[in-house]
């Protein structure tokens, strides 16, 4: 098949079958930035945008420009840049795919050397939203606390020179900064990261960071600037170079970083905004009063267990998650445990199945047309995600067997090495400490245990640290698939 190099330029060569922008890219005009460019943004935020600007030309002042915060992201504006920021969207169901070109982000910025370029693109008044995706660990947070570690050192290099940031939240808070000094409006600043309460966790950074520079600035965005929570749910595996070659030879298209996503997407938001919104809602986003429920429902039930398949998976050798799902065993222990110890965690979510809401998190993770790799979820999803859940279970006295498994399986997998003594690269603030402490205590979990930036007063409680020890020592002792069987005999799931 010929190939196309993909740019605003080439669209008009493009396959009858490709599906490409409606509108014209030369009049989207920015009105979001979002700080932490990767896929999961082009796959969601990014896609919602350019749907809604396939049907409403309001929707063509709310274009995206799209910065990368670390050094590394310099590959995606090196890869997106010819491409005039176009890039293909592969949705994939297990039996179909939908291949799409997104024109939603006319502008890119790398902001991993120095953030000036940044902040003056948020400066501009027609920007009002700045979104960001960076992960917890972007957030600079204590993990045990939740609230902005002064300690950190993105954070304390940011304070020593806060007119020249580099973290989300030092780029967040100098950007209200300008705007208050120029008599600007506060724009929203909108989390899209799987954090619980995620908008009122970024204005308790900002607000703590923004106190730590002036009381004044603090209340300013106190009072003007707006964090809306939303709860956002699209699985998008790190996309691969077989997957940029498929792409050119089925349908002849050339894209240096081409994003593949489940068709399945939500996106739940808390309808306040300081300066108006796309009207999202026309093209399948839900706008309530509180999204707590939902974003609770999908931590708990799809992250949780998520991060619990992906650890065991990992130590049984599994690569997909789409493979641990084909182990019947690991399927099973994933209905226990949405059934038996994170579900019986939620409050009541309006108009949802719990039911069939389960079951359909066990079919999408199955997809086999999605290679989400188990390193990618083991290195994204945060320790709390199971930690969360393992103290509101232990408040009620409630069984833990089933998250101290997976927790067990987190700690295992510190060490480095799996069971065949192979490498496993840990990618976490804390790798050197958790690696050294899992060497230390071995089948033993209380060094691990004792780190209080992550367990807190966990470590004092014998009934948990009990149960983390039984089953960390048989991942140790007999292996990730003898200890599923014991698991299997002994929870009868």
């Amino acid at each position: 098949m010929e190939t196309t190099a993909l740019s605003r330029a080439t669209l008009g060569r493009l396959a009858p079958d490709i599906h490409v922008p409606r509108y014209d890219l030369a009049a989207v005009r920015p009105g979001i930035v979002h700080l932490g460019l990767g896929g999961f943004h082009r796959a969601h935020m990014a896609r919602f945008t350019h749907s809604l600007m396939d049907i409403r030309a309001d929707a063509l002042a709310w274009g995206i420009v799209g910065a990368g915060l670390l050094p590394a992201d310099r590959r995606m504006y090196d890869a997106l840049a010819p491409q005039d920021g176009l890039y293909t969207l592969v949705e994939r169901s297990g039996t179909a795919e939908t291949v799409t070109v997104i024109g939603a982000i006319p502008e890119l910025i790398h902001a991993g050397e120095t953030s000036a370029m940044l902040l003056d693109a948020i400066d501009r008044p027609a920007i009002r939203i700045v979104s960001l995706t960076v992960t917890e660990n972007g957030y600079c947070l204590n993990p045990a606390t939740k609230r902005l570690d002064p300690g950190h050192p993105l954070i304390a290099g940011d304070l020593a020179d806060p007119e020249h940031p580099h973290s989300a939240i030092g780029i967040i808070v100098e950007a209200y900064r300008r705007r208050m000094a120029s008599g600007g409006a506060a724009f929203t600043a909108l989390s899209c990261d799987n954090i619980q309460h995620n908008g009122n966790v970024l204005r308790q950074a900002v607000l703590e960071f923004a106190a730590l520079r002036d009381s004044a600035l603090g209340a300013w965005i106190a009072q003007h600037a707006r964090f809306p929570n939303s709860m956002v749910d699209r699985i998008t595996p790190v996309t691969a170079p077989e997957d940029a070659a498929d792409l050119a030879a089925r349908h002849g298209i050339l894209d240096n970083w081409p994003v593949f996503s489940e068709t399945f997407t939500q996106w739940v938001i808390e309808d306040d905004f300081a300066q108006g919104r796309p009207a999202w809602e026309a093209v399948g986003a839900q706008f309530v009063a509180d999204v707590s429920p939902y974003e609770f429902m999908k931590l708990r039930l799809l992250n949780a267990s998520h991060l619990a398949v992906a650890g065991l998976g990992r130590l049984a050798g599994y690569r997909f998650i789409d493979e641990t799902m084909r182990d019947a065993r690991l399927r099973r222990y994933m209905q226990a445990l949405m059934d038996r110890e994170t579900g019986p965690t939620l409050p009541p979510v309006p108009g949802i199945d719990l039911a069939a809401y389960k079951a359909t998190l066990i079919e999408r993770f199955a997809n086999t047309a999605i290679k989400d790799t188990v390193e990618r979820v083991n290195t994204d999803a945060p320790l709390n995600l199971l930690v969360d859940p393992i103290r509101d279970r232990l408040k009620q006295d409630a069984s833990v067997e089933l998250l101290a498994l997976a927790l067990a399986a987190w700690l295992r997998r510190m060490r480095g090495e799996d069971e065949a003594g192979q490498p496993i690269q840990i990618r976490h603030p804390l790798a050197e400490l958790l690696r050294q402490k899992a060497i230390e205590g071995g089948a033993d979990p209380r060094p691990m245990l004792a780190i209080d930036r992550l367990f807190g007063k966990l470590s004092r409680n014998d009934r948990f640290v009990a149960t983390v020890g039984k089953w960390l020592e048989s991942l140790y002792g007999v292996g990730a698939a003898k200890t599923l069987a014991r698991a299997e005999r002994e929870l009868g799931f």
